[in-house]
Protein backbone atom coordinates (compact mmCIF):
# COMPACT_ATOMS: atom_id res chain seq x y z
CA UNK A 1 0.00 0.00 0.00
CA UNK A 2 1.40 3.39 -1.00
CA UNK A 3 1.50 6.39 1.30
CA UNK A 4 0.36 9.82 0.15
CA UNK A 5 0.97 13.14 1.89
CA UNK A 6 -1.83 15.67 1.52
CA UNK A 7 -1.77 19.35 2.45
CA UNK A 8 -4.97 19.38 4.52
CA UNK A 9 -7.06 22.44 5.40
CA UNK A 10 -9.86 20.61 7.17
CA UNK A 11 -12.37 21.88 4.63
CA UNK A 12 -14.73 19.97 2.36
CA UNK A 13 -12.40 19.75 -0.65
CA UNK A 14 -9.41 18.29 1.15
CA UNK A 15 -11.62 16.03 3.27
CA UNK A 16 -13.11 14.56 0.09
CA UNK A 17 -9.57 14.16 -1.28
CA UNK A 18 -8.60 12.08 1.75
CA UNK A 19 -11.43 9.60 1.15
CA UNK A 20 -10.86 9.60 -2.61
CA UNK A 21 -7.16 8.76 -2.19
CA UNK A 22 -8.00 6.02 0.30
CA UNK A 23 -10.71 4.43 -1.82
CA UNK A 24 -9.61 5.04 -5.43
CA UNK A 25 -5.89 4.41 -4.96
CA UNK A 26 -6.00 2.21 -1.83
CA UNK A 27 -3.46 4.59 -0.30
CA UNK A 28 -2.59 5.37 3.28
CA UNK A 29 -2.98 9.13 3.68
CA UNK A 30 -0.82 11.34 5.87
CA UNK A 31 -2.10 14.90 6.24
CA UNK A 32 -0.26 18.11 7.12
CA UNK A 33 -1.58 21.55 8.03
CA UNK A 34 0.60 24.66 8.23
CA UNK A 35 -0.19 27.35 10.77
CA UNK A 36 0.91 30.66 9.24
CA UNK A 37 -1.23 32.76 11.56
CA UNK A 38 -4.61 32.33 9.91
CA UNK A 39 -6.38 31.81 13.24
CA UNK A 40 -7.86 28.35 12.61
CA UNK A 41 -8.49 25.81 15.36
CA UNK A 42 -5.84 23.23 14.55
CA UNK A 43 -7.11 20.77 17.15
CA UNK A 44 -10.42 20.62 15.29
CA UNK A 45 -8.63 20.16 11.95
CA UNK A 46 -6.50 17.36 13.42
CA UNK A 47 -9.60 15.65 14.81
CA UNK A 48 -11.34 15.85 11.41
CA UNK A 49 -8.33 14.23 9.75
CA UNK A 50 -8.24 11.43 12.31
CA UNK A 51 -12.00 10.84 11.91
CA UNK A 52 -11.39 10.35 8.18
CA UNK A 53 -8.96 7.55 8.95
CA UNK A 54 -5.66 9.17 8.06
CA UNK A 55 -2.53 7.30 9.05
CA UNK A 56 -1.00 10.39 10.73
CA UNK A 57 -1.75 14.11 10.87
CA UNK A 58 0.84 16.85 11.39
CA UNK A 59 0.08 20.43 12.45
CA UNK A 60 3.17 22.52 11.75
CA UNK A 61 3.72 25.94 13.35
CA UNK A 62 5.27 27.94 10.50
CA UNK A 63 4.32 31.46 11.63
CA UNK A 64 7.86 32.64 12.37
CA UNK A 65 9.33 31.25 9.17
CA UNK A 66 6.43 32.61 7.10
CA UNK A 67 6.88 36.10 8.55
CA UNK A 68 10.67 36.06 8.25
CA UNK A 69 10.96 34.50 4.79
CA UNK A 70 7.87 35.89 3.03
CA UNK A 71 6.07 38.71 4.85
CA UNK A 72 9.09 40.84 5.79
CA UNK A 73 10.65 40.64 2.30
CA UNK A 74 7.29 41.56 0.78
CA UNK A 75 7.02 44.59 3.05
CA UNK A 76 10.59 45.63 2.20
CA UNK A 77 9.68 45.41 -1.49
CA UNK A 78 6.59 47.59 -0.94
CA UNK A 79 4.39 44.71 -2.04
Amino acid sequence: MEKVILAYSGGLDTSVCVKWLQEKYKSEVVTATLDVGQGKDFDVISEKAKNLGVLKHYSIDAKEEFAREYVFPAIKANA
